[in-house]
C-alpha cells in the first residue's frame, strides 16, 4: 500500500482535556497505534470547537468537566459537525447515562489502564471501519408513535423543537408531538440550512422566525410566526445571526 493511501485510511483522532497529564496519557496511548493519525490536543472546550471544525476528526476523546465549555457543551455547539466517534474521558461516573444519550461510543472512567483504553479504541476502530457511525442522512420527515398511531411529520412543518428530560417535543402549529430522541440526534438529522439551535434545549425552524426582540436585561427572544417567544442563549447568538445573514451585535 502506498504511503498516501495508508495515511488516507488512518483514523484521525483529537484529544480534548483541560488537564495536561490526562491529555498526555491518552496521546501516548494513541501514538502507539499505527492506524491512528493523532491530529493534536486541546486544553479547553472553546479551543476544541475551532479545531474540530477545522480538522474534522473521525474520533474524539473528550473530557466532560472543563471550565467555560464542558464536553456536553462542545457537542451541542458542534451540532451536525460532531465527529462520528466520541469517547468521553472523565473522573466522574455520574455522567455516563447522559454521555450515551448524547451519542457517545464509550465512556472511559479515570484512572483507566492500558487494556481498558485498548478496548475503547478497538471498538471505535471497528465501528468506523463498518461505517455504523456515519452521520445520518437529512430527514425530510420524522416518525412519531402516539397511542397506537404512527404519524409522519414533515420536517418543514415543524416550528420548533424543545428538549424535555429524555424526550424531544416537536411543535407543529397548534400540535405537539413527543419523541424519545435527544436534541443532538435530531439536530444531526435535520437540514442545517433550515434548522438552527438557539439554546441548549431549543432548535428552531429558521423559516418560522418573525423577529428577534431585545429584552430589558439585554437578552434576545426569538419570536416565531406562531407568536411563540423563545429564549436565545448568548452561546448560540452568533451562530443564529450568521444563519440569518446578520452581523454580530
Amino acid at each position: 500500500m502506498a504511503l498516501d493511501e495508508r495515511h488516507s485510511a488512518m483514523i484521525r483522532a483529537l484529544v480534548v482535556d483541560d488537564e495536561p497529564l490526562a491529555r498526555s496519557n491518552v496521546t501516548v496511548l494513541l501514538r502507539r497505534d499505527p492506524d491512528v493519525d493523532l491530529l493534536g490536543e486541546c486544553s479547553s472546550g472553546i479551543e476544541a470547537l475551532a479545531q474540530i471544525r477545522c480538522m474534522q476528526p473521525d474520533l474524539l476523546f473528550l473530557d466532560v468537566q472543563m471550565p467555560e465549555c464542558d464536553g456536553f457543551d462542545v457537542l451541542e455547539l458542534l451540532g451536525s459537525a460532531t465527529p462520528p466517534a466520541i469517547v468521553f474521558v472523565t473522573a466522574y461516573d455520574q455522567y455516563a447515562l447522559r454521555a450515551f444519550e448524547a451519542g457517545a461510543l464509550d465512556y472511559l472512567l479515570k484512572p483507566f489502564d492500558d487494556a481498558r483504553f485498548r478496548r475503547a479504541l478497538d471498538r471505535a476502530k471497528a465501528t468506523l471501519a463498518h461505517g455504523t457511525l456515519t452521520r445520518p442522512p437529512i430527514s425530510s420527515r420524522l416518525i412519531v408513535k402516539d397511542r397506537g398511531e404512527v404519524l409522519f411529520v414533515k420536517a418543514a412543518d415543524i416550528d420548533w423543537i424543545e428538549a424535555a428530560n429524555y424526550y424531544a417535543c416537536l411543535h407543529v402549529g397548534a400540535r405537539t408531538h413527543v419523541l424519545r430522541r435527544s436534541l443532538i440526534e435530531l439536530e444531526s438529522e435535520l437540514d442545517p440550512a433550515q434548522f438552527c439551535r438557539i439554546h441548549r434545549a431549543t432548535i428552531v425552524n429558521l423559516e418560522r422566525i418573525r423577529s428577534m426582540e431585545l429584552n430589558d436585561d439585554g437578552e434576545y427572544q426569538v419570536v416565531l410566526e406562531t407568536g411563540a417567544s423563545l429564549r436565545l442563549s448568548r452561546r448560540f447568538r452568533r451562530r443564529l445571526q450568521s444563519r440569518l445573514g446578520l452581523g454580530p451585535s
